[in-house]
């Protein structure tokens, strides 16, 4: 595979720090900001390639940890990859890993080399070295790869904090040194820690952007913390990243976290909260959240959202959605996980529009009056 031409990102709008651009992978150009579904062994719960394809998915996530024990990377790699695996076309960014092996936590020790691990599957012993981790994700052929940092815990506190730093930047330097710039077309993203320290984050960015990372993710926020203390952090760090690459929030969130994640700068961002809460009645409206499992819509004929065009509102009421989750019927998963993904999906599409109209600000507030129980955290 050959590598990809320098112009790899470009911003092409601005309003304020927000920013609209292009990201060009071996699968496709992703239009940003970008919300990308979570697809952790290979596939998005309850929903099927062309359902991604038909809302416009342009890139979905996999992850490095499960797919490496089952079925194994190395398997996939006989069967063509992770795109050609799971029969996706667009892109996929696939996570190191790191986050799934530390939240083992009595199951895994670290140490300079990399951290050794128990399956959570079968108990058996591993181990994942920044190198490693970069060999596995070329494996799965990951458009976008990450490297392998620790996630500190929250509540950590200063000194651990600054050791883990310190730990994770000597990790990055070694998964770009096992993969130098314009090796090939995967591209492989940096990652900032420093826990909930100020000058930690400040002296994270700058040691991870002064390596030649084709990206860079802010890592280690929601993980505990209140919701004006993740803003704090994330409004401080995102300007520290390099402007002429993208900037990726790990796990996060809520369509109002993304929203004001948009405002501070970043481009790209997943989470699973749309499938995992379509699985369990709370679905994403033009007029906010609503709870299907309410008795309320037992016998309400309209659609969902009638703002929405996906499949699940252009065809069914939210009495007979009502009616296929409390039946426990497995298309209550399909059909929801669909409406979800499209609106957290069109959520930054228009995001995207609102800066190229530069009516950012507007638009930050429309979405903070749909979600009153979160704007003022």
């Amino acid at each position: 595979m050959s590598a990809l031409s320098d112009d790899v990102f470009e911003v092409t709008h601005t309003d304020g720090s927000a920013r609209a651009g292009v990201l060009r992978t071996a699968h496709g150009a992703i239009a940003t900001p970008v919300f990308m579904p979570v697809g952790t062994v290979g596939t998005v719960k309850a929903i099927a390639p062309d359902d991604l394809a038909d809302i416009g998915a342009t890139v979905i996530l996999g992850n490095a940890y499960h797919l490496y024990l089952r079925p194994g990377d190395e398997l996939v790699a006989r069967h063509g990859g992770l795109h050609s695996f799971a029969s996706w076309p667009g892109a996929i960014l696939t996570d190191s890993g790191g986050y799934q092996v530390f939240s083992l936590s009595g199951l895994r020790r670290i140490r300079e080399e990399g951290v050794e691990f128990r399956s959570h599957l079968d108990g058996s012993r591993h181990l994942f070295t920044p190198e490693k981790v970069v060999a596995i994700q070329r494996n799965l052929n990951a458009d976008i790869m990450m490297a392998l940092d620790e996630c500190v815990p929250y509540g950590a506190d200063y000194a651990y904090t600054e050791r883990s730093l310190e730990l994770t930047t000597r990790w990055a330097e070694r998964a770009r040194a096992a993969y130098p710039a314009g090796t090939a077309a995967n591209l492989l993203f940096g990652i900032v820690q420093g826990g909930f320290f100020r000058n930690l984050r400040s002296r994270s960015a700058e040691e991870i952007c002064a390596l030649d990372f084709d990206g860079f993710a802010i890592g280690g926020l929601s993980v505990g913390e209140g919701k004006a203390e993740m803003h704090d952090l994330l409004s401080h760090t995102a300007p520290l990243l390099p402007r002429d690459k993208p900037r990726y929030l790990m796990g996060v969130g809520t369509p109002l976290d993304i929203a004001r994640g948009i405002q501070a700068g970043v481009d790209m961002f997943d989470c699973v909260l749309p499938t995992r809460n379509a699985r369990n009645g709370t679905l994403y409206t033009s007029l906010g959240k609503i709870n299907i499992k309410r008795k309320e819509y037992a016998e309400d004929d309209n659609p969902l959202d009638p703002a929405c065009d996906c499949y699940t509102c252009r065809t069914f009421s939210r009495a007979y959605l009502r009616h296929l989750y409390t039946s426990k019927e497995l298309l209550s998963f399909r059909l929801n996980s669909l409406h979800n993904l499209t609106c957290f999906l069109r959520l930054t599409r228009e995001a995207g529009k609102a800066i190229q109209e530069k009516r950012y600000a507007a638009y930050l507030a429309h979405i903070e009056s749909l979600y009153p129980d979160e704007a003022g955290q």
